[in-house]
Formats: C-alpha cells, structure tokens, sequence
C-alpha cells in the first residue's frame, strides 16, 4: 500500500485529508502545532498544551467508522452561546481533556484517534511549545501565528524571513514517517502559517533529504494579504524550496479552473487573488501537473475529491 505523507495544517488539510481517506493509502498526518489565535491559542496559553486546532481538523478528516460522521460533527462543533466556553470548539476541549487525563499532548492526541478510529495516522511535527516569528522586508518584527494571519501590520510587504522560537525539534514518529513515505505532499495552506512551520523544525531537513518518497507541493488557489500578496505559484515554490534545504521538488500540482466573477469579486475586497500558473514554476520541480481542481462551493477552495485523485493516482 502506498505510504502517503501530508505536512501542514489549516481548513485546506481537512479538505485534502478527508477526501483521501477513501483511497487504498497508508495515510499519516504531520500536523503543523504553532498557532496562537483563537480558541486554539486560549487553551494553549491556559493550560501549557500544544495548539489543537489544526490536530482537531486533521483527526476529524480522518475519522472513520460508524458513527464518523456523527463524531466528525461534534469534534467540529464551535459553541457559539455566552459563557466560558464562547468561541471553543468541542474538539479542541476534549484535545485539552484527554491531554490533563493522560499526561501528555501525545497520549491525549493517540486516545483522541482510537476514539474517532481514524483512518491513518495523524502525528504532531513537534511536541515543543514555540512561536513562529517573521521579520518583514522593512526590517519589522512579527511575534506570533494570528499577527502574521491576520495582519495589523501593512500586508503588502513580503515576509523576509521567519524562525521558530525557542527551537523546536521534530517528532521521532513524524521523521519516520517521512523516511519512509512513498509521496510527500506539502501544502495547499497558509504559506507561512500553516507549512513553513513545518519545515523549521530542527530534523525536517534531514528527514526530507533522507526521504525516498516523492517531494508533492500543491501550490495555493489564491494568494493572502500579510503572506503572499503578489505571489505567483512559482514564488510559492520557490520559498518552500528555501526551507526546505531541497534543489528541487518532484512535482508541483497547479490549478487551471476558473472562479466565478462574484466569487473573485468577494476575495478581491479581502485583497486575494487567484496565483497564477506561470512558466518558471517549471523550473523550480521536475513535473507540473496543471488541472482544474476548484471546488464549486461559493468559498475559494480546492476540490477535495479531484485533488485527492490526482494524488493517488501518483
């Protein structure tokens, strides 16, 4: 069975990792673990643990079984009433739970997939405590996941470059999975939020060097004001390629679809727009594979189920 690993986090993980669970795949996800904002960063900064949030998405993508459905709705459901519990999504509450019964985020995180028997398996890059810093073209310095999501700083000018602080080391199960991955696939998300974390961790490097699996990237639909506003799929490739210590990557998978005119109105207000497929993306990896993979839904997002095709068809 082909071993397929996926690195990041973000909405963008839940779709891809949802859809892939219905292929003939030996699927783990190295789940990104330094996000700071919302319900995520209020029980991270309460109680000491690692993030849940993207651990929540990534282990409700891959749940499995008879009741999936019903325990995905859950493990996703947000309260939205008054109250202490405002804002906190059910999922990353019992994360915090199982972590306080078991005694560690890793424990909690193994108790929360033979709870939802998931289909794979879904691993912390680090179980180090850090917080992602960037340090804007201008010489600015970014402290935190949610000031670089969501910019109170002009969005326009470009990241120069971003570390973690303190160092964080890689998860021994998540370099082994890497070892011995067969496809690798790197992205769709947040930039430098959601997948450049991944690849700071002190070991990645290594691992992806190490690796004989396939190097996958799936460049971004749209672009994201604060992180890569005015970047092409290339510039995206291009900057993984820096962090990652590799020359090039295998393949790089591009959309080609179109999105309505409202659609691409509604992102334009937010300052989004699509990332083109340009030629030098063929440069930076040894294949591009350019379809139409965008989701009809009335959010600019990936099909799911197309681009989970493609990947397994690798």
């Amino acid at each position: 069975m082909t071993k397929l690993v996926r690195i990041g986090g973000g909405s963008s993980g839940y779709t891809l990792l949802r859809a892939l669970k219905n292929y003939p795949l030996d699927i783990t996800a190295v789940v990104n673990m330094f996000d700071s904002g919302g319900s995520t960063g209020v029980l991270r900064d309460e109680f000491g643990i690692l993030p849940p949030g993207d651990m929540r998405r990534a282990l409700a993508a891959l749940a499995d079984g008879e009741h999936s459905e019903i325990l995905r709705e859950l493990f996703n459901y947000r309260f939205k009433e008054g109250g202490s519990v405002n804002g906190h999504s059910f999922g990353n509450l019992l994360l915090t739970a199982l972590t306080s019964i078991y005694g560690s985020d890793l424990e909690g995180i193994r108790k929360a997939s033979e709870l939802l028997h998931v289909k794979g398996t879904v691993l912390p890059v680090s179980v180090d405590l850090s917080h992602i810093h960037a340090r804007l073209e201008d010489g600015t310095e970014i402290v935190g996941e949610t000031n670089i999501d969501i910019p109170k700083h002009d969005g326009s000018k470009r990241v120069a470059s971003v570390e973690l602080k303190p160092a964080a080391h890689i998860l021994e199960e998540a370099r082994v999975a890497i070892l011995d991955a067969d496809v690798i696939v790197i992205g769709p998300g947040d930039l430098y939020t959601s997948i450049i974390p991944n690849l700071l961790v002190e070991g990645m490097k290594e691992a992806l060097a190490a690796s004989r699996g396939k190097t996958v990237v799936v460049c971004n639909l749209m672009t994201k004001w604060g992180e890569t506003h005015g970047f092409t799929a290339a510039d995206m490739v291009r900057t993984l390629l820096q962090y990652s210590g590799k020359e090039k990557f295998d393949i790089a998978i591009c959309n080609t679809g179109t999105m309505s005119e409202s659609l691409l109105e509604k992102y334009a207000q937010e300052r989004q727009y699509p990332m083109t497929c340009e030629k030098g993306l063929d440069e930076l990896v040894g294949a591009v594979i350019r379809e139409d993979l965008v989701s009809e839904a009335d959010i600019a997002r990936h099909d799911g189920e197309k681009l989970a095709a493609v990947l397994a068809a690798l």
